[in-house]
């Protein structure tokens, strides 16, 4: 059988294990650090992000907060469309923008997306080069005809 810790190891002795092991393959490497879990079948699941978070904290490194120190759910970016219709964005999404209640918003549709610019004072917000909202200057532009 392979020479599987019956604990991860962490800090120094991970590194250290991982150096010797350079050789192998990352899945390999990380079951003979002991990250491994035994299935219902008593076969070896090999858990690569216990791994991974494991060797950046070895590192000293973080990628922020890990998911048993976070409340609720993280937002997902992706909505599906309603039985009626609708498209709820959600308060995680609000929130994150400071949206408040009354705020407004025009709807562009693409082929295949739907734009939603926030309109203050009358004015439609656009994103700048700087990543701050401007104002939209919607007259006296043309379009240029095609083939043109």
């Amino acid at each position: 059988m392979l020479d599987i810790p019956p604990q991860p190891l962490t800090g120094k002795a991970l590194l250290q294990k991982i150096e010797a092991l350079g050789h192998l393959p990352r899945r390999e490497t990380a079951k003979r650090c002991g990250y491994v879990t035994v299935t219902k079948n008593n076969k070896l699941r090999v858990n690569l992000n216990a791994f991974y978070d494991a060797v950046l904290a070895a590192k000293g490194l973080s990628l922020g907060p890990s998911s048993r120190e976070k409340r609720g759910r993280e937002p997902s970016f992706r909505v599906s469309v309603h039985k009626n219709g609708q498209i709820i964005i959600g308060s995680a999404y609000t929130k994150q923008m400071n949206l408040k209640p009354g705020d407004e918003f025009e709807i562009h549709l693409g082929y295949k997306h739907i734009h939603l610019k926030q309109v203050l004072n009358g004015q439609v917000m656009e994103d700048s080069a700087a990543g701050e909202a401007a104002p939209k200057k919607t007259r006296g532009r043309r379009k240029k005809a095609a083939g043109g």
